[in-house]
């Protein structure tokens, strides 16, 4: 049972790692698309913010100003550093303008966070210095903790003091720890730090266990689906779980036209160290050039070492793809020679063939008329074998039916000559008794003729279902299904498939039918017209494709 349960639990294991590896090549695929389509996603999205400045230039109040110039710093706030930055500044403008100092203060610690999150510390410190904590909402004060903590992790992070690097850390802790007592656990924004702060505290599967928390409850479609990927790679536990999430933070991001492109970054490592140098190199230029219009120096020092590893790995690959290349002409050029060595060889035997060949020519000519002639006999002769086998078919299956009922007929006579004497020695016991009047009602009476006619259409029902056993359901798939008829009786025949029965035995004659079954022509004539028209192809050639059932193909 234990041997059980363990390999099913490795089946199950074995069936996860396979579908997420076929899921990240997937991503792969639609990560490589949407960097080839990044150009008009861009444009859509300048073509989008566009809009917003137009508004922004048509404002008049402060308010109005305020709400638009902090419409455009979200829209470059991972677009284009230098932009956001200004937009910010604008909004913080037309916040004093309307002596706000809510709106200021959050502005302010705005200002701080992006200005660290591009490396301008002390730019972020002086920002924070000039904010009132008192003056902020909760709003305010979230965004003033979160700078706080960003700003002295980032210093902590590059100082290479360790006594500095210490008291940053630490900083850092005390605002984070305020952080999280001003927000909800639920918050994205705490389930963020917390996951980072698990991290570093090696708790991995508790940050991995939140961050698929964080996951499942954001939407893909979602420019936060990309940060709570991107976190969720930090607490993966092997290199290949690691790609996966980073893949898809990657793809959000550029879905959504985000140039700061950390995910991107760290794939490409990631992808170098594995050998895919051509996906590594694609992706790392992709991510220099989207740093290019973010312009953020941090992101640039980055990049540049890992660019620089990663070219330097294509070059070699490239130096070695040359040398091969060349290899492979000089092979390709000694097989050459040698080919045409063949060539010759063979043109001079090509030369000394010629003669042989013409001759063989003109006699293949010959033997190709011959042929045809041949072909056009053994057609005919087909053709022969054909109409001889059809009509040893049909004269094997008329000698089947003559058989048959010569035997049920011989049969039917015997019967009838004993059924006469009996009915000749009841007839003449009844004179020698003086019974002429029972004689006379029995004369009088039509069931020994009704007997005698159901006893001949059984006979015949049976005959004809022994020869053709197959004919009634046969006979139905030619009739549309409304049309079809099925016998009350096993063995039995119907008035309408027994007329059919006697045109497949070649009894055509309506009148002869009638004979035969003891009814009016027009009644016969009037089976035949109804069951014709509930034809499932051309009533007029149904009689024709009834003849031929049940003989052989």
């Amino acid at each position: 049972m234990n041997k059980l349960l363990i390999t099913w639990l490795f089946m199950a294991v074995v069936s996860v790692v396979y579908a997420q590896e076929n899921d990240y090549g997937s991503i792969l695929r639609q990560l490589d698309e949407a960097i080839e389509l990044s150009p008009e996603t861009v444009a859509q999205y300048e073509q989008q913010t566009e809009g917003v400045y137009r508004q922004y230039q048509n404002a008049r109040t402060p308010e109005e100003k305020y709400g638009l110039a902090f419409q455009l710093y979200e829209q470059y706030k991972a677009f284009m550093n230098d932009s956001a930055l200004h937009y910010l500044s604008e909004a913080e403008r037309w916040a004093e303008e309307q002596g706000n100092d809510v709106l200021v203060g959050n502005c302010r610690a705005l200002m701080a966070f992006q200005c660290s999150t591009v490396g301008y510390y002390n730019e972020a410190l002086a920002f924070l210095h000039r904010i009132n904590k008192k003056q902020l909402d909760s709003t305010g004060l979230q965004n003033y903790y979160q700078s706080q903590m960003h700003v002295y992790g980032e210093l902590g992070y590059y100082s290479n003091v360790l006594s500095l690097k210490e008291e940053y850390f630490r900083q850092q802790s005390l605002y984070r720890d305020s952080l999280f007592s001003l927000i909800d656990h639920q918050d994205p924004t705490y389930m963020m730090y917390r996951v980072y702060q698990l991290q570093e505290q090696k708790r991995t599967d508790e940050a991995r266990q939140l961050s698929d928390q964080w996951v499942k409850r954001v939407s893909p479609d979602s420019r936060d689906y990309a940060i709570a990927c991107y976190y969720r790679s930090l607490s993966s536990n092997n290199d290949d779980d690691r790609k996966y999430w980073l893949a898809q933070s990657a793809l959000s991001d550029v879905r959504h036209a985000v140039m700061d492109q950390a995910s991107l970054l760290a794939l490409a490592d990631l992808l170098n160290t594995d050998g895919d140098l051509d996906r590594s190199y694609q992706y790392i230029r992709f991510t220099w050039d989207c740093n290019n219009r973010f312009n953020t120096r941090m992101r640039s020092w980055q990049i540049t070492p890992i660019l620089n590893v990663i070219e330097k790995n294509y070059q070699k690959a490239v130096a070695h793809n040359t040398r091969v290349l060349w290899a492979s002409v000089v092979v390709v050029s000694i097989l050459a020679l040698l080919l045409l060595g063949v060539l010759l060889f063979l043109h001079r035997r090509n030369r000394q063939l010629a003669t042989a060949r013409n001759d063989l020519k003109t006699s293949n000519k010959e033997l190709a008329a011959a042929n045809r002639r041949l072909a056009t006999q053994t057609d005919e002769l087909s053709t022969l074998n054909a109409q001889l086998s059809t009509l040893n078919s049909q004269l094997s299956e008329s000698n089947s039916v003559k058989e048959e009922y010569i035997g049920r007929f011989m049969s039917l006579c015997s019967q009838y000559i004993d059924k006469l004497d009996d009915y000749r020695k009841m007839v003449n016991k009844k004179m020698k008794n003086k019974e002429l009047d029972e004689l006379y009602r029995i004369s009088k009476s039509t069931e020994l003729k009704e007997k005698e006619l159901e006893e001949l259409l059984h006979n015949f029902d049976s005959v004809f279902l022994h020869l053709f056993p197959h004919f009634v359901d046969d006979f139905n798939a030619l009739l549309q299904p409304e049309m079809r008829i099925t016998p009350k009786e096993e063995n039995r025949l119907v008035t309408e498939i027994r007329i059919f029965a006697l045109i497949r035995l070649g009894i055509e004659d309506s009148s002869k039918i009638a004979e035969f079954l003891h009814y009016s022509v027009n009644t016969i004539y009037n089976y035949r017209a109804r069951i014709k028209n509930g034809a499932l192809d051309n009533r007029e050639s149904f009689e024709r494709r009834v003849k031929l059932l049940g003989m052989p193909q």
